[in-house]
């Protein structure tokens, strides 16, 4: 699509100047918009219009742009990510909407990602329940070999599904509950099925769980939001391995 016929869309964009402040939806115009500019693009070139006109810009997050580092986090038309299963922000593209089309662009919301400014979240909560619990203990000294411990197929391919999480916080803003038991299982799954993972296994979930109490995370009901929003389509499989991991821990105590 050339410039010429490129589309035009309404952007209802949350601005929000700092995280004490009141934020509000404000709403722009946007033309010579390409259906093949991702949407990260897309608020590039807003950014670009606003800033000629002498307006801050909208602050939103970004890395890679190729949907691993998980920081383009924001819900478009109540979608978190968007309307494309499986894809993150940044992997969104313009083809996804049409011509003259209203887009309501807004930052996560859950008590545990306060707002920072604009589109950006802290999400640090996350880190925090990975420093409790999301690491593997080993012995010093020289490398194994690749082969002496030997992992079956299954498990190996079930622990690097897990793996593929990437942190964005997605399942914890579709959740009705705002939990962080998709992301935390899918960290927790990652290393419990390799032997790796075995020896801290008890105290990882332990460990976890009440930091996700104390980060102010809900509960999973089980209702499934979390699975459909996640950008790479991590079952809920894994919460009820993390369920069982938990109580088999608990019963030890």
């Amino acid at each position: 699509m050339s410039r010429n016929n490129a589309m035009t869309v309404q952007l209802k964009v949350w601005r929000q100047k700092d995280a004490k402040s009141e934020g509000k939806f404000e709403i722009y115009s946007l033309a010579g918009v390409s259906e093949n500019m991702s949407f990260l693009e897309m608020l590039d070139l807003l950014n670009e219009d606003l800033t000629k006109k002498g307006t801050p810009p909208v602050e939103f997050e970004s890395d890679c742009r190729e949907g691993i580092c998980g920081t383009c986090s924001c819900a478009i038309n109540g979608q978190a990510h968007g309307p494309v299963r499986g894809t993150a922000t940044c992997q969104l593209y313009m083809r996804a909407f049409k011509d003259g089309d209203t887009i309501v662009i807004e930052p996560w919301r859950a008590g545990a990602f306060p707002v920072i400014k604009d589109l950006v979240v802290d999400r640090s909560s996350l880190d925090r329940l990975i420093t409790v619990g999301g690491y593997t203990g080993a012995k010093t000294g020289p490398h194994a070999d690749a082969n002496a411990m030997l992992v079956p197929k299954d498990d190996a391919e079930k622990s690097m599904d897990a793996a593929a999480c990437i942190g964005c916080g997605a399942c914890v803003a579709a959740c009705p509950n705002s939990s962080a038991s998709l992301f935390m299982s899918a960290k927790i799954t990652h290393l419990a099925m390799l032997p790796q993972g075995h020896a801290l296994r008890e105290r990882r979930v332990l460990r976890m769980v009440e930091q996700m109490d104390k980060e102010g995370f809900g509960h999973c009901t089980n209702i499934g939001e979390c699975q459909a929003a996640c950008p790479k389509e991590i079952k809920i499989d894994t919460i009820a391995l993390m369920k069982r991991e938990y109580f088999k821990a608990a019963m030890k105590q």
